[in-house]
């Protein structure tokens, strides 16, 4: 996913002017009460950056990063699209946190990264990346709008951990004790949930797409976080594969990879992509075929979106879907139909 902004001087121009706008026109920090407002240094990729506690406008342009805000309490003004085209980019494992307030403006990114112009227009005070890839270039361009907290250095792009990602919002908004105990109770959730299934501690798995060809997702992706959360191990070898991203296309002779005791495909229809990938010659002879532990997921629906997203409020939507489907796989019975969740 690398994404290299290149704006026109007629752009930045206009960036700076809004931005301008946005920040104020003096230094002043003070609040209405003349005292020095609150502020927090937050760590990332890039540095670090001083943010105003609890700020009063805040633009996601991490892909899920606006779940994590819902959680704690604030309404972001913008959020950036990813999956399902949901209004204000709101899943509906999160819609009723929005609590009756307007939805956020929606932002899109095609390709070449964050609309800087669109962003300024939204008056942020901080702007969030932790679920994203920002270039060090389009760091610095967002940052003349705004303070921008971008993905964090210990972690490869897009591998922020849901439990991060909710720390480090509670941070921003000076609720760093309520995000903990979210945090905690979701994870509960999660053993709650395995402690029903105590045959995952003693199997494999893995999640792919058909996406040109056969695309598996590294171990610090979400997905295989989640697989991990429940008990199971990952394939031998997976990130080695797949080198230093959240996810790649294996080779041919990589197919192996994708022999684990349930597999979950994310497709855009089961129905038709299924047959599809059995016809290849090396996919279709492996024993997670024959013996029926594909878990396949339609990922134009709310169920597979969730699988993807990976969020705070998305997991446990997920868990509560995914785990029977999974223990289904791993039942030992290739008759066994693996179902998807009604909804």
């Amino acid at each position: 996913m690398s994404q290299h902004t290149r704006l026109t001087a007629t752009a930045v121009s206009a960036v700076l002017l809004l931005g301008t706008a946005a920040c104020g026109s003096g230094d002043d920090d003070s609040g209405s009460d003349g005292k020095a407002s609150a502020k927090v240094t937050v760590k990332h990729k890039y540095g670090s950056t001083e943010v105003p506690v609890d700020p009063e406008r805040v633009v996601t342009v991490g892909l899920t990063d606006q779940d994590a805000l819902l959680a704690l309490g604030k309404v972001p003004v913008g959020t950036t699209e990813w999956l399902g085209g949901f209004k204000g980019a709101i899943g509906p494992w999160a819609a009723d946190k929005l609590g009756g307030k307007a939805a956020p403006t929606v932002l899109k990114d095609t390709g070449t990264g964050p609309q800087p112009e669109k962003i300024a227009a939204l008056r942020p005070d901080v702007i969030l990346a932790l679920y994203a890839g920002l270039t060090k270039e389009q760091y610095n361009t967002l940052s003349k709008i705004a303070p921008v907290v971008a993905q964090p250095k210990e972690y490869r792009d897009f591998g922020i951990p849901w439990q991060k990602q909710t720390e480090t919002v509670g941070t921003v908004l000076g609720k760093s004790d309520e995000a903990k105990k979210l945090v905690a109770d979701t994870e509960k959730h999660i053993e709650d949930v395995a402690a029903k299934y105590p045959q995952f501690k003693t199997a494999t798995a893995a999640v792919a797409t058909p996406y040109e060809g056969m695309f598996v997702f590294g171990s610090q992706d979400t997905r295989h976080r989640l697989l991990q959360s429940l008990g199971f191990g990952l394939p031998d070898g997976l990130d080695k594969a797949i080198g230093d991203e959240f996810g790649a296309n294996i080779s041919k002779e990589r197919t192996d990879l994708l022999d684990t005791d349930a597999l979950v495909w994310l497709m855009t229809d089961p129905a038709k992509d299924g047959p599809k990938l059995h016809k290849d010659p090396l996919y279709g002879k492996l024993a997670v075929v024959k013996e029926g532990r594909e878990v396949l997921v339609k990922e134009p629906s709310d169920f597979g979106y969730a699988v993807s997203f990976g969020s705070l409020l998305s997991v446990p939507y997920t868990v509560d879907r995914l785990a029977p489907m999974l223990a289904a796989a791993v039942d030992g019975k290739p008759a066994t139909k693996v179902s998807s969740p009604a909804s």
